[in-house]
């Protein structure tokens, strides 16, 4: 499996809410930085790490949020995803940049709208 195709699953994974799928994607030792000065902001290491910080906050912190795929930029090890972020009453743009190694993603980091995100979050 390439590295595109390990984060596009990710992605299929996550919006069909299955979760157990989407964390046997992720190392152990996995960094994820979101950026920006919100409350979802900030580095986490590991999935679980992740997912209680971030994921397990984002239908109550955007209810409604979507996001999808514009376009996607890879090589064997990075993969960078452009995405349209929609929501309730506005649209962003967001790039998330990926490392994956032997089937794993070693790094997340999450380039959004800051700005927008930290007007948008309702937690």
């Amino acid at each position: 499996m390439t590295a595109e195709e390990t984060v596009l699953g990710g992605y299929a994974a996550f919006g069909q809410g299955n979760m157990e799928a989407f964390a046997k994607l992720f190392h152990p030792e996995c960094k994820v930085i979101v950026n920006g000065k919100h409350a979802l902001s900030g580095e986490y290491v590991g999935f679980d790490a992740f997912n209680e910080g971030n994921l397990s906050k984002l239908n109550t912190a955007y209810p409604g949020m979507g996001m999808d795929i514009e376009k996607v930029v890879s090589n064997d090890s990075d993969v960078v995803v452009f995405l349209k972020v929609t929501y309730q009453n506005s649209v962003a743009r967001a790039v998330h940049h990926f490392v994956v190694k032997d089937g794993l993603l070693m790094e997340f980091n999450v380039h959004d709208d800051s700005q927008l995100a930290a007007e948008a979050i309702q937690i």
